[in-house]
């Protein structure tokens, strides 16, 4: 089961989704006459509170909550794949896919408020099923989307979180994997149980503290290694774009394997397409779709464009300067390679990687929570909150192989009706 699962999923994460994400990025991106050309005023956007945005959360808090689903182990051990198998061009290609996914980003959160729900409690709810649902009349459709975004919650959001929660510690201390699995799942159900006020605040709370500490520990990296940043940026630039291959503690660096390498590490990590972003978005208060489309495409922005760009920068500098530190790393270790060179390096890249991990569990926790109570109404929250958190136990225990090769799947399954949504309804888009 575990081999056919991984040839489809090879296959569908080949060609098929890489074809089509791609494609959505570039076709909003023109059709929106290149709405990145608005991160600033975004970004402003995002800390400047509107009023009257009546019981459902911030902009910010919305925000925060997506970056708290997609930052975590893709930016830190996924860009260290992705550099290792596809050379350092590999980040030029993620950074550009990063760039041209805030446009369809913009696009499905703009339909998410568009045509999100407001309860009588005041709270909002939306997504791609209210979108397939409102907006393509296709309820059955909308429950196919909502049914794989709870799997994907327990999948991607829960066990494999929790799993790599397991393997952080261990690198630090020989701590039993129930007692990690028993606490994390007591700290993630203390926020979940609280609600969604509860995880928007402690997404935004933790999520901008933490991506400020990663950021500084990564800068003072780059400072250490000053003088190679240049030939750093020269080699990603040429391997990204010349067909003759890079030496040099790199497996693979032809122009072909780094886009393949780096365009796939950029969808994947930001999730743009898979419209996972546009939940959170439906939950603010606003009712302005344009506005909380631009708060929320600086999601991507900080997830591929800023965090997948420094961690690779970091990667690549420190293998010019220091070729012989990664010797005995794994392709996905190159990132702690590196950081043995901060003073208790170790120890800081795997307290990020538990608190990232434990932020995506909490955030994916709301995707599932939204989808639950599209499919089975608000009486099945509480059933759902349990069970999610005991999934937190049990991922932290068992191993992972068959999951995550589930939970591959079953994101290519939501790439194809959310995408859908978007081509079908692109018209009603506005920038």
């Amino acid at each position: 089961m575990l081999s056919i699962l991984e040839q489809v999923n090879q296959f569908l994460w080949g060609f098929p989704l890489l074809a089509l994400l791609a494609g959505a990025h570039l076709f909003f991106t023109v059709k929106l006459k290149f709405p990145q050309k608005y991160t600033l005023k975004a970004i402003r956007l995002s800390v400047t509170p509107e009023e009257g945005n009546g019981s459902g959360l911030s902009g910010f808090a919305a925000l925060a909550t997506t970056l708290a689903a997609t930052l975590g182990t893709g930016n830190i051990i996924g860009v260290s794949t992705a550099v290792a198998v596809g050379g350092p061009g590999a980040l030029f290609w993620c950074w550009i896919t990063g760039i041209l996914g805030m446009a369809t980003c913009y696009a499905e959160c703009y339909l998410s408020v568009l045509f999100g729900v407001r309860k009588k409690d005041g709270t909002c709810v939306g997504g791609p099923m209210y979108v397939l649902e409102k907006g393509l009349h296709s309820r059955p459709l909308g429950m196919v989307y909502a049914a794989c975004v709870i799997l994907a919650a327990f999948g991607v959001g829960c066990t494999t979180q929790s799993s790599a929660i397991t393997e952080a510690v261990h690198t630090v201390f020989p701590v039993s994997s129930h007692l990690i699995g028993i606490l994390a799942a007591v700290i993630a159900g203390l926020v979940i149980l609280g609600g969604v006020r509860s995880i928007g605040t402690f997404c935004s709370r933790m999520v901008p503290a933490l991506g400020f500490f990663y950021i500084i520990c990564c800068l003072y990296l780059l400072f250490l290694n000053r003088d190679v940043l240049l030939p750093s940026c020269s080699l990603i630039l040429e391997s990204a774009l010349s067909p003759r291959a890079a030496a040099g503690g790199f497996i693979g660096s032809t122009v072909q394997s780094a886009a393949r390498y780096g365009i796939a590490r950029g969808l994947f990590t930001n999730e743009a397409g898979i419209g996972t972003a546009a939940i959170a978005a439906a939950s603010s208060g606003t009712r302005d779709p344009r506005r909380q489309g631009l708060i929320s495409m600086t999601a991507v922005f900080w997830d591929t464009v800023v965090m997948c760009a420094i961690t690779g920068l970091v990667i690549i500098s420190n293998i010019l300067k220091n070729p012989e530190s990664i010797t005995g790393y794994s392709s996905a270790s190159l990132t702690t390679a590196a950081f043995t060179f901060l003073p208790g390096g170790a120890a800081i890249l795997s307290f990020s990687l538990v608190a990232f991990a434990l932020t995506t569990l909490i955030g994916w926790c709301y995707y599932g929570e939204r989808a639950a109570e599209y499919l089975f109404g608000g009486q099945s929250l509480v059933s759902y909150h349990l069970c999610y958190i005991v999934m937190i136990y049990i991922g932290a225990v068992l191993p992972m192989d068959l999951v995550w090769s589930v939970t591959d799947l079953i994101n290519a399954l939501m790439v194809f009706p959310s995408c859908l949504a978007l081509f079908a309804l692109q018209k009603k888009i506005r920038i």
